[in-house]
């Protein structure tokens, strides 16, 4: 399932903004089908633009009845009648989406201790230390079996002695719920945390459920927020095709 809203607050219509030719979200839509790890993909949008820019490609694509504050109440209300064990979400601006990110996460449900994960997601090394700082980029840390603890917009943890060398990680917009976890979460109210910070991970921790990390290694895999990350894309997308 592809979330896809068209009024995004930091960059208004980001996913019919053309990326190499095409729009973000068909370029989302067709690296997602292309993995062929998934019985199907849907792209799940509040938009008649979005879904008909799907559609016009040969996509699938859901129109929500309801409106939704985030991506998962989305998917929740377009699968809650439909008989899965593990629905994945792909967000609508992450063009650059691979098959090997989505099976790290995918095999974490394979592993000893699949029983225990009620969510599983991505992260990608940060070297860059503004972005590090940047609010735009979400951070994660993870305990020793690389469980989530807390997400943050902001630097965690806080370099407060330079002296410990620390390694940053950024969320990445790949998740795979097992549908109770999805369906408990459209339940949920939102709480204070997630509120303030605008992540919606933070609720299932909030609420006790686990989410466990596997870590990408993927270059070049650009979330577009912003209209700079827009020209990065596309910069990126010319030189991978000469």
């Amino acid at each position: 399932m592809i979330p896809a809203r068209y009024a995004a607050t930091r960059f208004p219509g980001k996913l019919m903004q053309d990326l190499g030719g095409k729009s973000v979200i068909v370029r989302t839509y067709e690296s997602t089908k292309a993995t062929k790890l998934f019985d199907e993909v849907y792209v799940v949008t509040d938009s008649e633009i979005i879904f008909n820019e799907i559609e016009s490609h040969g996509g699938k694509a859901i129109m929500s009845i309801k409106q939704h504050e985030c991506g998962s109440d989305r998917i929740a209300e377009a699968i809650e009648n439909m008989d899965i064990d593990i629905v994945v979400n792909v967000q609508g601006d992450e063009p650059f989406t691979t098959k090997d990110d989505l099976e790290k996460v995918l095999n974490l449900f394979n592993g000893d201790d699949a029983a225990n994960i009620d969510l599983a997601s991505l992260m990608t090394r940060m070297t860059d230390w503004n972005e590090v700082n940047d609010p735009n980029f979400v951070k994660v840390i993870v305990d020793q079996n690389n469980y989530a603890l807390y997400f943050s917009r902001s630097p965690i943890p806080y370099p407060r002695d330079r002296s410990i060398p620390m390694e940053y990680y950024e969320h990445k917009g790949i998740y795979a719920f097992r549908k109770q976890a999805l369906m408990d979460f459209y339940k949920w109210p939102m709480r204070n945390l997630e509120a303030s910070e605008k992540i919606e991970c933070i609720r299932y921790l909030e609420y006790g459920k686990n989410i466990k990390l596997a870590i990408s290694t993927t270059e070049n895999a650009i979330e577009i927020d912003t209209p700079e990350d827009l020209l990065k894309a596309n910069k990126v997308m010319k030189n991978s095709e000469e």
